[in-house]
């Protein structure tokens, strides 16, 4: 067994600050759509780069969902500045992009297809280090061994994993996510409190991880509706509190709530199902899935039991912290199934078979406390867009 985390996390009001002390010669600063630049942490971030003797060059414009063409492009940049930190700040896309061009820069003749195969990555850090400055509270790719790379032509998600790509420092500042829509507050927030429930459940689960993801559920449970409406000190304990539950998920990875997640997110003509919002729409259908599995349910109540959820038995306890996901996801404005959230019906029907292969085939299934199949599955998928009981 293995636990890797960044070798610093820098946390609390103003420690942007830190980039000062970052020892080296040259810089790049990876972003994304324009957000860190309108709310002025870019230039600070620039200049604090500067005060440490470095020249910068900045790499704007990271979609969301970040592409091929992106990481490339970004390489590329890379490879004619010769940078020995790269620097990049944002939400999830920038980050994990700025992760897959790390590895394109030290190793321009690598292929996606060779760091697609979990942990085989080459070996990183020949030329540059990595810090990671997260501005929402949900991803905590800034604490991470993972990345997600979409290819467009294909339609293929490419989901990197290696402790190489772990950053070295993790600049956790909350001033960075006081200007957060509230729409974001919700889903990333709900995104964390699945990374954490996934973690303690994962049959990879071990005593470094538990405490994080025991903490960061706490956490959430305390501080996200009031993060939700406005409360600036809620709004910072849940920015500690996503790192926390990426720091356990790291380690002892996932489950099917983020397989089932990651295949419907851009599977409907209706739109995009925002990453947050699908957790927190499978995550209590899953649990009572799991929780037919006694050392999930074992878990599962151990969770509510010291959250300080009502019920004694095992059963009353799992049902309790069903209905604390349930009552957060109406506070947050979520919809509780497929349907709700807009999910055309027939179109449902039509590919659900295919997305149920999918998500069972999802690198985050291997680590699920209770085995399914894609028969299994599609009756999931079929709960979550009725709103009907898992009772298999």
């Amino acid at each position: 067994m293995r636990f890797t985390l960044p070798r610093d996390i820098y946390h609390g009001k103003g420690c942007l600050e830190e980039l000062k002390n970052l020892k080296g010669k040259k810089a790049i600063l990876v972003v994304g759509g324009g957000s860190m630049k309108r709310q002025g942490f870019l230039d600070r971030a620039v200049n604090y780069l500067k005060e440490a003797g470095m020249e910068v060059e900045v790499f704007e414009g990271v979609e969301p969902d970040p592409s091929v063409e992106t990481v490339m492009k970004g390489a590329k940049a890379m490879q004619a500045f010769e940078p020995d930190w790269i620097v990049s700040m944002g939400g999830g896309s920038p980050i994990d992009a700025a992760k897959a061009m790390w590895a394109f820069y030290e190793y321009p003749d690598t292929t996606f297809e060779e760091l697609c195969i979990p942990f085989n990555f080459p070996e990183l850090r020949q030329k540059a280090k990595f810090c990671a400055i997260p501005s929402t509270s949900g991803t905590a790719t800034e604490v991470t061994a993972f990345s997600v790379i979409t290819n467009y032509e294909t339609g293929v998600k490419y989901p990197l994993a290696d402790f190489n790509i772990t950053p070295d420092v993790a600049i956790v500042d909350p001033d960075l996510v006081a200007g957060l829509p509230v729409k974001q507050v919700a889903y990333t927030g709900m995104d964390a409190l699945t990374h954490a429930i996934e973690a303690y459940v994962s049959t990879l689960n071990c005593p470094f991880t538990d405490p994080l993801a025991l903490q960061a559920i706490e956490m959430v449970l305390d501080y996200l509706p009031a993060s939700y409406n406005h409360n600036m000190e809620a709004r910072e304990q849940m920015h500690y509190a996503q790192c926390l539950a990426g720091m356990s998920f790291s380690n002892a990875l996932l489950g099917i709530v983020h397989s089932m997640a990651h295949k419907t997110g851009a599977a409907f003509s209706t739109g995009h199902i925002p990453h947050g919002c699908a957790n927190a729409i499978y995550l209590p259908y899953v649990i009572k899935y799991n929780a037919k599995n006694p050392v999930a349910a074992k878990r599962y109540a151990e969770i509510a039991r010291r959250m300080g959820l009502e019920g004694t038995s095992e059963k009353a306890l799992v049902n309790s912290l069903c209905a604390k996901i349930d009552d957060f996801n109406v506070k947050l404005n979520i919809p509780k199934t497929l349907k709700e959230f807009g999910i055309d019906e027939e179109e449902f029907k039509s590919k659900i078979t295919k997305i149920s292969e999918l998500a069972v085939g999802d690198a985050c299934t291997g680590s699920n406390p209770r085995a399914i199949d894609p028969e299994m599955m599609e009756k999931l998928f079929t709960c979550t867009y009725y709103g009907t009981e898992v009772d298999f």
